[in-house]
């Protein structure tokens, strides 16, 4: 699970980064990508959230989200 809670954070850390970079607030980063503020601020604290919240997120701000096997 560690390994887990670390790939959030490092999604956490993309998605405020990208936002910032557009120039947008949560609020409005949840306007365009059709999710509530508090979906984007958990994303941007690295809390769970469901795949579909997550990628409508990262479409908006032009990310990809990909899942990639462990290696071990």
């Amino acid at each position: 699970m560690p390994e887990q809670h670390a790939a959030m954070l490092e999604i956490a850390k993309q998605v405020n980064k990208a936002r910032q970079a557009a120039g947008w607030s949560q609020n409005e980063l949840a306007d365009r990508a059709g999710v509530s503020r508090p979906s984007v601020v958990r994303v941007e604290r690295g809390d769970d959230v469901n795949t579909a919240t997550l990628g409508k997120i990262a479409d908006v701000l032009g990310l990809t989200v990909r899942v990639s096997p462990q290696l071990d």
